[in-house]
């Protein structure tokens, strides 16, 4: 197995790379990237890197970091959706380097380059890099603070790198990272009896310059918020941007105390992590497993940094009343380490045979599973795509090792190739034709822009400039007493029309909400009494 990772290693890294790119360029997709896309839009265009402004209103629900990173992407590539992923895509490479100096500093080279082969493919890392957030940017930060941290027990210069990466995750989500990158070293002190890290100076030194660096949120926080009560956040007066910062964006979403709450449920993430881990979700099952009943609190207890972060994370995401699948990206390099270093311990045969027939399991289902839905969607070309399926699976069958985690390893690639041809090429570009806003604002051209009686983010996004939100007749009318383009529901538009003489249709669209994709969508027959139909009017 090590002389086949080291042979083929460059290639995997290759294969994982090249299939995730296309999702850079489809469009962003709404509800929440195209609103994190807009706000970074109104930092470029106005320079504003203080105040963040989002539907509407002054934003306080995430920081700066990750729009900053995007408002400097635009300046570079201008304001589109591909310079929007970069940044989050770039954070992903950097994350697999990474990844594998952990696994290389605690395992060895050849779990370190399984682990990567394992990290690059990962459905929703993938999808991550596709429908971007935060997550790739806080993966990355958090796995680089801990390797620094590791390090700087010899080399004390590496905590300034853990704290430099380790305030950029707190800029990103909140001051709660702090507990998923430290909690495993806390775990493995009390493991090894090394009770006197508790008050070593490198780890305090690491928390002071870790707030240090995280000033600039700070300072914009106080700005836009603690100096202005006035403001109405969260339908509140005297709301404080520190006070939300340290407690209610992070602490208050887990006990359920803050502005915004949820209803959560302990094995949420148990079964998320059956498709969001795929194609290797059900080897991590059975490590985990191997795990608890190995225990190997002598053997290596260093990896408990790792392991241990991750369970802590864990439970706490579970214990959580506020729950979304997307949380739980930022354990996947911790995901991808523990499955490769019990994939190479394991010396059964019978073991290794289960494991390549798992992975063909998933193979042909997830070719079937893909095949099913472009035909029932009735998508364009559907017929390739079975064309490609055949292929990849005739060249794997083909393809087969002696070596049988080499089997599994490389029809693993082939679920990932099959699933990221279908999403990539087949599936999100015809559902997000439906993303009417997009092509909407095609049409837009120099005219001011506004949107009455909706609030489509994707039309905010893509339109040149900024959007007016036009939410009552009066402010309707005064905006579009001089020459504009209005997006509207069709049964509207149709009406003013109609009526107004200064009033001409520019184009009518089909919009639905394709987050969250439902039978009577899927089915053809049926599609359009879902759908809703949205109109761009110019007035003259």
């Amino acid at each position: 197995m090590d002389n086949f990772l080291q042979r083929n290693f460059q290639w995997f890294l290759l294969c994982g790379i090249l299939l995730n790119i296309p999702g850079l360029w489809l469009d962003v997709m709404a509800p929440d990237s195209a609103l994190y896309a807009t706000i970074a839009k109104h930092i470029a265009q106005h320079n504003d890197w203080v105040n963040l402004y989002g539907d509407g209103h002054d934003w306080l629900d995430k920081p700066h970091f990750p729009f900053w990173a995007a408002a400097l992407s635009y300046k570079i590539f201008g304001v589109n959706g591909f310079a929007y992923k970069f940044p989050s895509f770039i954070a992903w490479l950097i994350g697999i380097y990474y990844t594998y100096k952990v696994a290389e500093h605690i395992f060895s080279r050849y779990v370190a380059q399984l682990a990567v082969v394992i990290y690059l493919v990962a459905l929703h890392g993938v999808l991550a890099n596709f429908d971007v957030r935060a997550e790739a940017i806080l993966t990355t930060t958090i796995i680089a603070a801990t390797w620094h941290l590791i390090v700087a027990k010899k080399k004390a210069h590496h905590i300034i790198y853990a704290a430099i990466w380790a305030a950029m995750a707190v800029m990103t989500k909140g001051i709660f990272v702090l507990v998923t990158i430290g909690a495993g070293f806390v775990l493995y002190w009390m493991i090894c009896g090394e009770w006197r890290q508790f008050f070593n100076w490198r780890w305090w030194l690491f928390l002071l310059l870790t707030i240090v660096f995280i000033t600039p949120e700070l300072y914009c926080l106080y700005t836009q918020f603690d100096l202005h009560p006035e403001k109405v956040v969260f339908g509140k007066t005297n709301v404080s941007g520190i006070r939300f910062f340290f407690w209610d964006s992070q602490f208050g979403r887990f006990f359920n105390s803050g502005p915004i709450r949820g209803t959560g449920d302990k094995f949420f993430f148990f079964h998320t992590l059956l498709w969001a881990f795929l194609p290797w979700s059900v080897l991590l099952y059975v490590a985990c497993i191997a795990l608890i009943r190995r225990g190997g609190v002598k053997d290596n207890p260093v990896k408990w940094i790792l392991y241990g972060s991750a369970i802590i994370t864990f439970l706490l995401f579970s214990l959580s009343k506020f729950q979304l699948p997307h949380y739980i990206i930022i354990l996947f390099p911790h995901f991808a380490i523990l499955v490769a270093h019990y994939l190479l311990t394991v010396r059964l045969q019978r073991m290794k045979k289960s494991f390549a027939i798992i992975q063909t399991c998933v193979l042909l289902l997830i070719a079937i599973a893909a095949i099913a839905l472009v035909y029932i969607i009735k998508m364009p070309l559907w017929w390739l795509l079975p064309v490609i399926a055949v292929i990849i699976l005739v060249i794997t069958f083909l393809s087969a090792s002696q070596e049988l985690l080499a089997t599994a390893i490389v029809r693993s690639y082939a679920v990932a190739a099959v699933l990221y041809i279908f999403l990539f090429f087949f599936f999100y570009p015809f559902v997000l034709q439906y993303q009417s806003g997009r092509h909407a604002a095609k049409l837009v051209g120099i005219r001011p822009a506004g949107m009455y009686n909706l609030y489509d983010y994707d039309f905010e996004f893509y339109a040149p400039q900024d959007v007016s939100r036009l939410p009552s007749i009066d402010s309707f009318q005064r905006f579009t007493s001089k020459p504009c383009a209005v997006f509207m529901p069709s049964r509207i538009a149709d009406s003013i029309v109609q009526h107004n003489e200064h009033a001409k249709l520019a184009g009518t669209f089909n919009y639905f909400h394709i987050t969250e994709l439902t039978a009577d969508f899927i089915n053809p027959k049926t599609r359009e009494n879902v759908t809703e139909k949205r109109s761009l009017v110019y007035f003259y």
